[in-house]
């Protein structure tokens, strides 16, 4: 099927997370004819992919999701979100640049590769899942489970995640920061606010432990991260008089962080300065990952002399952004970069994907195949 074809049907099928209506299956149906062991894993309420052609190692994946978030209101769109249309070189629809045409890149680009290199040495697999945009419990963690359960490894893999700012390869992801979120109780005594000796603040014990961690950079950052930053997303506290100190207040705060620090190491840096300030307190952690860095080696060399070729630019290699699937990969010693569409109306109403990008991205990715299977 062509890619820009591949592209539209994919579009059509209205796979709003968790939901693949399809999307796998046809994948799958390509896929087989090409010599893939085809592996359908379902967990819970998701879909997930493992197709694998040939039995030995070195492994090369492509990952990626089927799934999008939901299109938002259907009355702001200037077309039916599931209907893909081109308009002005741009190919409209929900999923179009995050990331069904990363997909249907990576499925003919393998086509190409292996019309002309039949019998690679190694192994080329497909890791996609329906999860990506929701809670990413039964995704590509699974898989990664299921398959180091049974001693199967990737050494290298390509996440079609929308990497590109202005240019397509202009950026492309070698990590992501962890992120890792607190959310806390602090305890305190209600009372009148007419009589403060008889009451104690959690709004003012809370606002200590702000000020501290906002004033007081964890890091600065290093060659490929930017410094650690916090930021609290909200708090509740109060009960609705306003001559009444509340006794306790709610809150959830937010670190996105590099690899130099850990979850565990964050975790006890918080609850060090909760104890030294005195603040009287509950709080429940919560892990979305930790973060992964791929360094110098074959793979970036590969990615980034394939950008070069086919896109004409030197790109940035970036860990910016939020979190991606790359990071459930990464822990298993796989080394994970990402590369896809330019991003800039991704999760937005009228998404688009240029159309000779879906092209340029096959041949790029077309382009990492020979440097990792024929190179010397």
């Amino acid at each position: 099927m062509d890619t820009l074809e591949l592209t539209r049907e994919l579009i059509s099928r209205p796979s709003v997370t968790p939901e693949d209506a399809g999307c796998q299956q046809l994948l799958a149906e390509l896929l087989e004819p090409l010599g893939f062991t085809i592996e359908h894993l379902r967990f819970g309420d998701t879909d997930n992919l493992w197709a694998r052609r040939g039995d030995a190692g070195p492994v090369l994946c492509f990952a990626g999701h089927t799934d999008g978030v939901p299109p938002g209101p259907l009355d702001q769109w200037s077309l039916d979100p599931f209907a893909p249309e081109i308009r002005d070189g741009l190919l409209y629809g929900r999923g179009a640049a995050d990331m069904k045409a990363s997909l249907a890149a990576m499925v003919g680009a393998v086509g190409d590769f292996l019309a002309q290199h039949p019998d690679p040495a190694g192994s080329i697999a497909f890791l996609i899942t329906s999860d990506e945009e929701g809670p990413a419990q039964d995704g590509t963690v699974r898989v990664m489970e299921t398959l180091h359960a049974r001693g199967e490894k990737i050494d290298w893999c390509v996440v079609g995640e929308p990497s590109s700012h202005r240019q397509l390869g202009d950026v492309v992801r070698i990590g992501r920061r962890g992120s890792f979120s607190g959310i806390i109780t602090v305890k305190g005594i209600q009372g009148h606010v007419a009589y403060p000796e008889l009451v104690h603040n959690p709004i003012h014990d809370f606002a200590r432990l702000v000020a501290h961690l906002a004033e007081h950079p964890l890091d600065e950052g290093n060659a490929f991260f930017p410094p650690t930053s916090f930021q609290t997303v909200w708090v509740e506290t109060g009960i609705g008089a306003p001559n009444v100190v509340p006794g306790a207040l709610r809150a959830r705060f937010n670190f996105r962080y590099s690899t130099q620090w850990t979850h565990k190491t964050l975790s006890a840096h918080v609850e060090r300065l909760l104890a030294e300030l005195g603040i009287d307190y509950e709080i429940e952690w919560r892990l979305a990952g930790e973060p992964f860095l791929t360094g110098e080696g074959k793979l970036t060399e590969a990615v980034s002399a394939a950008v070069t070729e086919h896109l004409g630019v030197t790109p940035e290699l970036s860990t910016g952004g939020g979190t991606s699937d790359g990071r459930f990969i990464a822990p298993y010693g796989v080394d994970v970069i990402e590369l896809g569409p330019i991003n800039a109306s991704i999760h937005k109403i009228d998404e688009h994907v240029r159309v000779e990008d879906i092209a340029l991205l096959r041949k790029t990715y077309g382009g990492i195949l020979e440097r990792m299977f024929t190179a010397g």
